[in-house]
């Protein structure tokens, strides 16, 4: 199941989170999405980007719950049938609200330090920091609510020519992720964001 996990949450991040990223981020927001698929099959439930212009509580994950709960009840999965895939690894806004909507698990693709050094959004460490007092971004990565797993570990478990393949695509979306941005970074004072 891993080999197939690994390349499926790639997929998703290429084929569903991205486009509606690139969309998002010309329209002034950041560079953060997130998508639920059900565990039995690895189909897509939703995927979803950052909508801060509309509100700054709007990160890609909340985004996300907002429309999996919105789903009517009778067709919308259990959490705990269900995997969160995130783009980035989530803040701590974030990492609260997934572990309020019930999901056991969570994966992302970019690390805090990703975030910080690669897109120049230092804000996810410094709260962290500064109101958990949670350095480097030290949480409880295992916890009674959820597992957090990082693709990147996840990559490292493959075969070579897996490994490979996976990098190669992670490199792409590293380059994708760049150019959104840096398209963000330049116009973000246009918009009315606290933190941007």
């Amino acid at each position: 199941m891993s080999a197939e996990l690994t390349g499926r949450l790639l997929e998703v991040m290429e084929g569903d989170i991205l486009p509606l990223t690139r969309a998002g981020t010309e329209a002034g927001n950041k560079v953060f999405g997130a998508a639920i698929l059900r565990k039995s099959d690895l189909s897509l439930v939703l995927a979803a980007t950052n909508q801060e212009t509309q509100n700054p509580l709007f990160h890609g994950e909340i985004s996300c719950l907002n429309q999996f709960w919105g789903l009517p009840a009778d067709s919308r999965p259990d959490p705990k049938d269900c995997l969160f895939l995130s783009t980035h690894e989530p803040c701590s806004l974030c990492l609260s609200a997934i572990t309020w909507s019930g999901f056991d698990n969570f994966y992302y693709v970019f690390s805090y330090f990703d975030s910080r050094d690669s897109f120049n959004i230092p804000h996810d460490l410094k709260i962290l920091e500064e109101v958990f007092a949670c350095k480097d971004g030290h949480y409880c990565r295992e916890n009674q609510y959820w597992t957090a797993h990082y693709l990147l570990d996840m990559v490292d478990q493959g075969t070579v020519e897996q490994q490979s393949e996976w990098r190669e695509r992670l490199e792409k979306l590293k380059s994708h992720y760049g150019v959104m941005s840096d398209n963000y970074q330049k116009h973000k004072d246009a918009q009315d964001i606290p933190l941007n």
